[in-house]
């Protein structure tokens, strides 16, 4: 007989603890379907090119890249706290330089223009020889066609009393970026505003399988 109650009375905590963690995992769920946080907007304002040039049998890249980056946070009740960015700058899909930004918190329905990044001195590089003939290609012309930028970000979120975890967005990709080669203190050309890819910017990548 105090066996069978003995189980009964398990089986009975067994069931609420099992209910009680249900309900938490799906009021987890609900609650994140009822932010359903869209992703911060970015894009690149401005960029530009003050050195840019080959050397050393075309293995060594030297530059003096700028580029201005806003960032447009357009949820309504969401803060974002930017702990950490670093700016990869790419040429041909070779990443030649990285530089660290000042980190910054971001109010609701808020556009921020981030620390202008400034990517300056010398790299090695291997293109290839299609590459090579591009690259003189643009020089010539004074504009070059593929350069890139990355944002690698951590941040923190905060929608009303609820706090995440610091956690490592998924990367803002600025791709093919049109940069003019500013020459006798003018650019030969104008920039044109270029939106970035960041359509995850609240998921956790190193929550992916």
């Amino acid at each position: 007989m105090c066996l069978r109650s003995f189980r009964c009375s398990f089986c009975y905590i067994f069931v609420i603890l099992f209910t009680l963690f249900l309900c938490f995992i799906i009021s987890i769920f609900l609650f994140w379907i009822i932010i359903s946080p869209s992703s911060v907007k970015f894009q690149v304002t401005n960029a530009s090119l003050t050195q840019f040039n080959l050397t050393n049998n075309n293995t060594i890249l030297n530059y003096k890249f700028k580029v201005k980056i806003t960032a447009r946070n357009p949820n309504n009740n969401m803060v974002v706290y930017y702990r950490r960015i670093t700016a990869y700058a790419w040429y041909k899909d070779m990443n030649f330089v990285a530089v660290n930004l000042a980190p910054f918190d971001q109010g609701h329905k808020n556009t921020t223009l981030l620390q202008e990044a400034v990517f300056e001195g010398q790299s090695s590089i291997r293109l290839g020889p299609k590459q090579i003939v591009e690259y003189n290609m643009e020089r010539s012309v004074g504009i070059f066609n593929d350069l890139a930028v990355d944002l690698d970000v951590t941040i923190r979120a905060k929608f009303g009393r609820f706090n995440s975890i610091r956690f490592n967005s998924q990367f803002v990709k600025c791709r093919r970026l049109r940069v003019p080669l500013i020459s006798n203190g003018k650019p030969v050309a104008t920039f044109n505003v270029r939106r970035c890819s960041s359509p995850y910017f609240f998921q956790d990548r190193d929550d992916e399988g």
